[in-house]
């Protein structure tokens, strides 16, 4: 990936030589380069500022000087590059934003100083064929003296999640925001300390039960101190799972055929994914087949915005077709769905099997939250992965039940 940054301080970007990220632009994982604003300008003073056109308080940081910098700047077509602008007016900065970033090849930052840049540059920018977007982006609801605080801290939290950046990538997997919660509380040695004790289920070796109280502590904590977070389910709205029936079998249709685009971008393989070239014949057959459960909103009209399958193979219970409606995504339905088919697995099944693109590191990551495991060792579909989870002896007593 490809870092440039446009600034009246090119000193605050040295902690980019610090740290992972130093290392990373040793390594060449990361192209970092920095660029003083005050090179473009044309008069004696070096000046970027004036004052705004309508009278007010404060100066804007005149167009020209912004114009050249971004000419010399962003590469030559056809190379496309995605202009960060920090600012209180963008939109808000979140974890799925920084994986949408991460996802690009070229970022260049431009940061503002003032009352801002003029609006012009970033309206030319959004025309030029070498800007693929123009990204306003607010750190959060306060003012900063420039953008650069926030393009180091945007910067941040985008190249951790660059494949090969963090030494041990399972670090990523269970963090604040990965799923829509805040992470649970973390422990480490000594088990006892100034007389607070670690909780005994952390010690049990009992990855099932760890799974569980994980989940429980992040909803507790999300629901005290970010509520805004939580999933509808969560806070009481009308969210339902109910099973399927044959007459869901249209929109369960266009629902995988939305879900699996997306897979098929991620995985760069259109061919190899079945959802996708199902017809409605072929998804009334396999709801014969399989113990299929749809999601609807009562008040969205009876919308169907989710759905999970599972069927008993041998003793495992083979979990499938994990849907849920691209404007839901990130918001914790897709786990709900995955703790409700896991609870209605008949009692004969002692394990949980499922398979996922090897690339859709969204699904791994929910997966691995919730205990499952990935299992290299277990032939997998093409450019997929397997993944496994053991049935405790509790969950399948309850299945009696």
């Amino acid at each position: 990936m490809r870092l440039d940054y446009v600034t009246i301080f090119p000193d605050f970007f040295a902690p980019l030589s610090l740290s992972l990220a130093g290392k990373a632009v040793d390594s060449g994982l990361l192209s970092v380069a920095v660029h003083d604003l005050r090179t473009w300008t044309t008069d004696r003073h070096r000046t970027v500022d004036d004052t705004p056109y309508g009278g007010g308080a404060g100066m804007v940081m005149k167009p020209e000087a912004w114009g050249a910098a971004l000419d010399a700047v962003l590469p030559a077509p056809p190379a496309r590059a995605t202009l960060v602008v920090p600012t209180p007016s963008g939109r808000p900065f979140t974890q799925a934003l920084a994986r949408d970033l991460a996802g690009r090849e070229h970022l260049v930052f431009a940061c503002g100083r003032y009352e801002g840049i003029d609006q012009r540059v970033l309206d030319h920018a959004a025309t030029r064929a070498e800007v693929d977007e123009v990204v306003e982006v607010s750190l959060g609801d306060y003012v900063l003296n420039g953008g650069e605080v926030a393009a180091l801290a945007i910067t941040e939290a985008v190249v951790r999640l660059l494949p090969g950046f963090m030494g041990n990538a399972s670090s990523l997997v269970e963090e604040s925001h990965e799923d829509g919660l805040l992470e649970y509380p973390v422990y480490t040695k000594p088990s006892s300390w100034r007389g607070h004790e670690v909780p005994p289920v952390l010690l049990s070796g009992d990855h099932g039960r760890i799974a569980a109280w994980r989940r429980e502590q992040a909803l507790e904590r999300t629901a005290r101190r970010r509520p805004d977070l939580l999933p509808p389910t969560a806070t009481g709205t009308d969210w339902t799972i109910v099973p399927a029936t044959r007459a869901d079998a249209g929109e369960l249709l266009t629902l995988q055929r939305a879900c699996w685009l997306q897979e098929a971008i991620v995985n760069d393989d259109v061919a190899g994914i079945p959802a996708l070239h199902e017809s409605l014949d072929d998804v009334l057959a396999w709801l014969d087949e399989w113990t299929t459960y749809v999601v609807r909103v009562p008040s969205d009209g009876g919308r169907l915005v989710g759905a999970v399958r599972g069927r008993l193979v041998g003793d495992a219970w083979d979990i499938g077709r994990v849907m849920v409606a691209p404007d839901l995504q990130g918001r914790g339905l897709g786990r709900l769905l995955l703790e409700h088919v896991q609870r209605v697995a008949p009692p004969e099944a002692t394990s949980y099997v499922l398979f996922t693109g090897a690339q859709s590191h969204a699904n791994i990551r929910m997966y691995r939250k919730a205990g499952f495991r990935l299992r290299p060792d277990i032939a997998a579909p093409p450019l997929a992965v397997v993944l496994t989870k053991t049935r405790s002896r509790d969950q399948r007593i309850g299945s009696r039940s």
